[in-house]
């Protein structure tokens, strides 16, 4: 999944960005308000996280700007201000949750991983059962029948948007926008390298290629 860190603190904006990468996610870092409304309305993002005081346009407005155009994206808002009425106003303007720095980055992940699965599913389990395979989109686990199969960030972040669309064909560029962030410039065909490894791991016929369109995780 894509994930935006709107922060000003350019160290820990840093610091969030490579931990939640290690995490598997793609992520984008920009360190000013104007610019983060301006990605965050341009690209699809699975989630934001946005600082409340940023130069140019502080995180209140940004918050109000894309709820105002429709922008549903959940926003976990960050802020070194401590008081209940900060927190209010923050709700108020569309925010899905509210963090004061200093942080534990373990709970930020967790406040993460808990919006991305309520957006996703309201209420259901965070196990994706595709075929023989339950991929487990909260701990990052996959297990294939009672046997649970070691993969690397990166892989995993492939195989979950090949299950949350099991049985449908996803394309080379749709994976590429949620794994891989916006600066990538790489050869897209490292996409076929995962997918390789995936079926090693999985079996062969687990992920098949659809010529021209892109790859099917299949579902019996």
């Amino acid at each position: 999944m894509r994930l935006l860190i709107v922060e000003d603190e350019k160290r820990l904006a840093v610091s969030l960005a490579r931990g939640l990468t290690a995490e598997g996610f793609a992520v984008d870092v920009v360190h000013d308000g104007l610019s983060g409304l301006h990605l965050a309305g341009d690209r699809a993002y699975d989630l934001v996280v946005l600082d409340i005081m940023l130069p140019g346009m502080n995180g209140y407005r940004v918050c109000a700007a894309l709820r105002a155009a429709g922008n549903d994206v959940p926003i976990l808002m960050l802020t070194a201000k401590d008081g209940e009425y900060d927190e209010a106003e923050g709700l108020d303007t569309g925010a899905d949750d509210y963090l004061t720095k200093p942080f534990s980055y373990v709970v930020l992940v967790a406040r993460v991983k808990a919006l991305l699965r309520r957006r996703a599913s309201p209420g259901a389990s965070p196990v994706l059962r595709v075929g023989g395979l339950a991929v487990d989109t909260s701990a990052r686990r996959v297990f294939r029948g009672e046997d649970e199969v070691a993969l690397t960030a990166k892989e995993f972040a492939v195989l979950e948007q090949l299950a949350v669309r099991a049985g449908q064909v996803v394309g080379k560029p749709e994976i590429l926008e949620h794994v891989w962030d916006f600066a990538y410039d790489g050869d897209p065909n490292i996409i076929e390298v995962y997918i390789s490894a995936l079926r090693r791991k999985l079996g062969a016929a687990t992920i098949q290629t659809v010529r021209g369109a892109g790859y099917r995780l299949v579902t019996s």
